[in-house]
């Protein structure tokens, strides 16, 4: 991911893990890409694919704090070192900007755009609120009439907190209501911690700090998940996509998942700050986790480096005792390691905070799955269980 305009944002959503990482770059006054590391980042970063389709992921803070013409810039470089490529963008956005003039450019360009949204107005203001402390949910909405007047493909962020996590039905149906196909489930897990550094949250993999309020329960996850499962599996299967659901049934069909965190190893999602600065992870942009600087090394280099193979290893290698026993170790494998800071019932460290979630989720899930992946294994639809479930039950 690059993060053109570093953590500078024009929300101060109360959960927003990247607004703070401005504190390790407060010297500088002008924090957002220069054009000669801009052309560096797109022709390393064009050079490092081994595939003939490159996907170029912008992210924030908020990318639309750079103006269109940046964006047009980015697409005449990429077009210039394309080399006989296909080269496809996805921007990640909080919506409040997005006007005609943005939507024509997205549309005019193929790209994906995500949209940040917690669901109903109650839920959405909860949390995500304006610089100035106001409600978001009214812009964001504009935006996203706008997306879909001008026909731009967009998909859903949705993030999951101690609010929303109680009405899991409320927030699905709000999605399908405004015609939201592709849905990402995001739960919130953040720890409050000292640092010398100004940061305060605390990085995954290590233990202590306090728990912050907003973040969601095992319980309240496991619940959410099992609850709008029960709908999706009955009615939505092939219709509507829920990015965890997609990538469970990939780990029960034994295919790489298309999301790193139910990956056997992570490592792949690497991050680039506004000044060259290349990080393990985008939950990783800590001094800590910093690869080193595109001006000085490849990006090909940093994200092949003894570092970051540690680190992809440790995701694997740090699973504890009762991870390494569990029956759907295969469907989660330990998720992101950013949640990984409880003991196992054995004393171990390493264990996800979410574990019980996950556990209540895959035992109910479980059946389904099977006959999903019978379905698949048969070359058949695995959307066939919606006819199956309208005269069968499923133990």
């Amino acid at each position: 991911m690059l993060k053109p305009a570093g953590s500078l944002c024009n929300m101060r959503c109360q959960y927003c893990y990247y607004l703070e990482k401005g504190q390790m770059y407060k010297e500088d006054k002008n924090r957002v890409i220069s054009d000669s590391m801009l052309e560096t980042f797109i022709k390393n970063y064009i050079e490092s694919q081994t595939l003939p389709q490159v996907l170029f992921t912008w992210h924030g803070g908020e990318t639309l704090m750079r103006p269109v013409s940046f964006y047009k810039r980015a697409l005449e470089l990429q077009r210039y070192y394309a080399g006989g490529r296909q080269i496809d963008n996805c921007i990640q956005t909080n919506g409040t900007l997005i006007t005609g003039e943005w939507c024509k450019f997205f549309k005019e360009n193929n790209f994906l755009v995500g949209v940040s949204i917690d669901g109903p107005q109650e839920f959405h203001d909860e949390y995500r609120k304006t610089a100035s402390g106001g409600p978001s949910f009214q812009k964001v909405m504009k935006g996203i009439q706008l997306l879909n007047k001008y026909g731009v493909e967009w998909n859903a962020l949705a993030v999951v907190n101690d609010f929303n996590a109680d009405y899991p039905l409320d927030f699905y149906h709000f999605f399908k209501e405004i015609g939201c196909h592709f849905i990402q489930f995001t739960p919130i897990v953040e720890r409050k911690v000292s640092r010398t550094d100004g940061l305060t949250l605390a990085p995954g993999m290590e233990e202590g700090g306090e728990l912050l309020d907003f973040s969601v329960t095992p319980e309240q996850w496991g619940n959410f998940l099992c609850e709008i499962f029960d709908e999706w599996v009955r009615n939505d299967v092939g219709d509507y996509y829920i990015q965890l659901f997609d990538a469970t049934l990939a780990n029960w069909v034994g295919q790489v998942p298309g999301v790193c965190t139910m990956a056997e190893e992570c490592g792949h999602a690497g991050v680039m700050e506004y000044n060259g600065d290349v990080y393990s992870c985008d939950h990783f942009v800590f001094p800590e986790y910093r690869l080193g600087n595109l001006g000085e090394r490849s990006l090909y280099e940093l994200m092949n480096s003894e570092k970051q193979k540690e680190f992809a290893k440790n995701k694997k290698k740090r699973l504890p005792q009762q991870c390494q026993e569990c029956e759907f170790l295969f469907a989660c494998h330990g998720e992101c390691p950013k949640n990984r800071f409880v003991k196992d019932e054995y004393g171990n460290p390493g264990l996800n905070y979410l574990c019980k979630g996950y556990k209540m989720f895959f035992d109910h899930v479980a059946p389904y799955m099977d006959f999903m992946k019978a379905e698949f294994l048969a070359e058949r639809a695995p959307a066939n269980i919606m006819a199956y479930l309208k005269n069968h039950k499923i133990e």
